[in-house]
């Protein structure tokens, strides 16, 4: 009997021992690998856990853009030649101008969209500006993508704003370039200088948005089909006059509105929804990330002498 006793005792202090030392390589295991994909920014879970955004640490102050009357203008083409440049930024400093541009970080609400903005999808480097969609979940959200304003810090009444991009693509993925009113609980009036739906990369769509006297919205449009946008950079602007907005694709008109025009300033907004009641939801042949590529973005006066 006691021989039994003594050998259940050796068995189960084998197997505490033996417990004790698998737990120990387990802790070690995930100490030496786990956490550091966790840092790299491989999950554990399905939810996204976002790292700090690099940019911030580059987010620069510069002062407030003005050309000098004696100064030439900066890259103004033939068809600016009735026009003064009164505002632009060429994202040369591979840094964010946090004097221009508000870097949104919100779950999208419109139009049943499907992805959360975040600093972490804004990125400027080598002279453009990036805003970058990704397939991750993120605080409810089925993506992320990325969007910028100069709400408070930068907005017109009247004058032509134009920028050069070359425009991300797939089913899903919906860049545009707008102005919106800066008023609370409203969208409207907007102006879409481009939208394009990313299936459909060689159709661009220009449309201003009201609302109606019975309160319901209403809207002018047209759409302009030419060459694969998402290949090459091209430039997409309007010229907002009090009477008219004409919308210009590679310098070229390619539609005009006088059925409503807005009389209030109005601040530029750039950004990429994903999936929503217009574009539908990506599929597997949505490629990740997509990247809205912004050359430049620049806004003209009317020159009151010509």
């Amino acid at each position: 009997m006691k021989r039994l006793y003594k050998f259940f005792f050796l068995t189960v202090l084998s197997l505490v021992m033996f417990l004790t030392l698998l737990k120990f390589i387990f802790n070690d295991t995930e100490d030496k690998i786990l956490k550091p994909l966790i840092e790299q920014g491989i999950q554990k879970s399905e939810e996204t856990i976002l790292l700090p955004n690099d940019n911030k640490s580059c987010l620069k102050e510069t002062p407030t853009f003005n050309i000098p009357n004696n100064e030439p203008k900066k890259q103004i083409t033939s068809n600016h030649d009735d026009w003064v440049l009164i505002w632009q930024d060429e994202f040369e400093d591979n840094c964010i101008n946090i004097n221009n541009w508000n870097i949104e970080d919100f779950a999208a609400e419109k139009n049943n969209e499907l992805q959360h903005y975040t600093s972490n999808n804004v990125k400027v480097e080598d002279g453009v500006l990036k805003l970058i969609s990704k397939n991750e979940r993120y605080k409810g959200k089925k993506y992320t993508s990325g969007a910028v304003h100069t709400k408070g810090k930068f907005d017109l009444l009247y004058g032509k704003a134009e920028m050069r991009a070359k425009l991300p693509t797939g089913q899903g993925i919906f860049p545009a370039f707008w102005l919106i009113t800066d008023k609370e609980n409203t969208w409207l009036p907007e102006i879409d200088i481009m939208e394009m739906l990313g299936h459909q990369p060689n159709e661009i769509w220009m449309v201003s948005h009201w609302l109606g006297e019975n309160g319901k919205l209403k809207s002018d449009f047209s759409s302009y089909t030419g060459e694969d946008f998402s290949k090459e950079f091209h430039t997409f602007s309007i010229e907002w006059a009090p009477d008219s907005i004409s919308w210009f694709i590679d310098g070229i008109e390619r539609f005009k509105s006088t059925m409503y025009i807005p009389n209030e300033n109005m601040y530029l907004y750039l950004n990429t929804a994903i999936g929503g009641n217009w574009p539908g939801s990506p599929d597997h042949t949505t490629g990740f990330p997509a990247i809205y590529e912004i050359d430049y973005v620049k806004v003209f006066k009317r020159n009151k002498v010509n």
